[in-house]
């Protein structure tokens, strides 16, 4: 496996370090995660995204769905039975999974559903409106000083 040094991005640039440590943590992801369950990520519009995951053998008690800050965490895990059932062949996998997304600025969980075996994961892109651009009107009369504004201000 190759190893990437980030460091001379620490000198040169400020405020890139949650990129920087993105970076690195899908470098890592890729070396120890697993494939299990398999998932996909699409865009269904402007600003919104879906996760569909395959988690056949999970039911809605046994699936957990976590958003905190930038991250999405899913775990799954199927409650145990008491069951005495003895399998001639079992090739559908129930271990327990957990599987980590990276969130990027002002994405939120819209909901989730779970049909057919595949768990919907909906995102919205929502920037807030003092982020979004806007237009600055040109005045056509001289600029006021800087002392003026702060007195109007004040």
């Amino acid at each position: 496996m190759r190893t990437f040094d980030f460091s001379p991005l620490y000198r040169s640039t400020v405020g890139f370090d949650s990129m920087t440590r993105l970076l690195e943590s899908a470098l890592r992801a890729d070396e120890g995660q697993s494939s299990y369950p398999p998932y996909n990520i699409e865009k269904t519009g402007e600003n919104a995204y879906r996760i569909t995951m395959a988690v056949a053998g999970f039911g809605e008690n046994d699936i957990t769905i976590t958003a905190q800050d930038n991250s999405l965490v899913v775990t799954g895990k199927i409650a145990k039975t008491e069951e005495n059932t003895k399998f001639l062949h079992r090739g559908i996998a129930g271990r327990a999974f957990e599987r980590r997304f990276e969130l990027a600025e002002h994405i939120r969980v819209a909901g989730a559903s779970l049909v057919n075996g595949l768990l919907h994961v909906d995102l919205v892109k929502e920037v807030p409106e003092a982020k979004k651009p806007r237009t600055v009107k040109i005045e056509t009369t001289a600029p006021k000083s800087a002392t003026v504004l702060e007195n109007q201000a004040a």
